[in-house]
């Protein structure tokens, strides 16, 4: 049955968005899921359904009705999975490259939510419902490295407050095109959905999002520069947009570079490295630390041999 929550808006929470406002209640919900809820009509002010954008008011009574979780329809299927830690809130993955995070069309079996269903069963948080269990943060199919695994809703929301005050640590390394400039730099543009092309990103002031990645070279080689990238926001293909965008592409990224991959590679060269968090229950800083995959080390090893 569909659960029933009311609140009484006070005095130091007026003016707050109603989005922010409902996920900061403890009944288990991301701001993301908070939005959804409220536009499908799930949250009124007496007999009024409000919208997500609301600014609450102080002695405000508000009612939202959260419907029940859907059934999980996402088989579990036995998939070696390379785990870097693990304990009763959470896990940390080493995803191989060519394995989506979970499934969407097209791809709704060998992903890693199918992996950790079949290691995990019910114990993965459900905030992100039927689809997406456990997940806190993706990394795209051609990309390798670690990412966070909640196992329940409490691990969930701690982790995910992180990442949205960017305190969550991310580094990548990369291969991109041609040669930067500077050994060090950070990129602040906004990216939003592609104004043509709706599967991509772009650099944009039209519905986007602030985003911030800082860059440091490794490495030059012949065409090519060996990066170290932090994340300061995780927006989608962040990394690959922001490279793109100052004319540097990520090697074999043939939608936001060119169209002919790098020789050697299959999707881009990118790899999480770095992943840093606080951990939900003991309050300490926990960081680890990938090796980078072998396709990665043999395109490293190819550019060296034809300095």
């Amino acid at each position: 049955m569909p659960k029933m929550y009311q609140f009484t808006v006070q005095k130091e929470q007026a003016g707050m968005r109603l989005d922010k406002f409902l996920s900061e209640q403890n009944i288990g919900l991301t701001r993301s899921l908070a939005e959804k809820y409220i536009g499908e009509g799930c949250v009124t002010k007496g007999t009024k359904q409000l919208v997500k954008s609301y600014r609450v008011a102080a002695g405000d009574d508000l009612s939202a009705v959260i419907p029940d979780p859907q059934v999980l329809d996402v088989l579990p299927e036995s998939i070696p999975l390379d785990i870097v830690y693990e304990d009763g809130d959470l896990l940390v993955v080493n995803k191989p490259k060519g394995m989506v995070v979970h499934p969407a069309p097209g791809n709704y079996t060998g992903t890693l939510v199918n992996a950790l269903l079949a290691y995990c069963g019910n114990t993965l948080s459900g905030i992100n419902g039927v689809i997406r269990p456990g997940i806190v943060h993706r990394i795209d199919k051609d990309t390798s490295g670690l990412l966070i695994v909640a196992k329940n809703d409490f691990a969930h929301k701690f982790l995910a407050e992180q990442i949205k005050v960017h305190s969550f640590t991310r580094i990548y390394e990369a291969v991109v095109h041609g040669n930067l400039k500077q050994d060090d730099g950070t990129i602040d543009a906004p990216i939003g959905r592609h104004p043509v092309d709706r599967k991509k990103m772009a650099v944009t002031d039209k519905a986007s999002r602030n985003a911030v990645t800082h860059y440091h070279v490794l490495e030059r080689y012949q065409g090519f520069t060996y990066v170290r990238l932090k994340l300061e926001t995780g927006r989608t293909h962040q990394i690959r947009v922001h490279m793109a965008y100052i004319g540097h592409p990520v090697a074999g990224d043939v939608v936001y570079g060119p169209k002919k991959p790098a020789p050697g590679l299959k999707g881009q060269c990118l790899h999480a490295r770095v992943i840093g968090f606080v951990h939900p229950r003991t309050k300490e800083y926990m960081e680890f630390t990938s090796p980078l995959p072998t396709y990665f080390m043999d395109f490293l090893h190819r550019l060296k041999s034809t300095e």
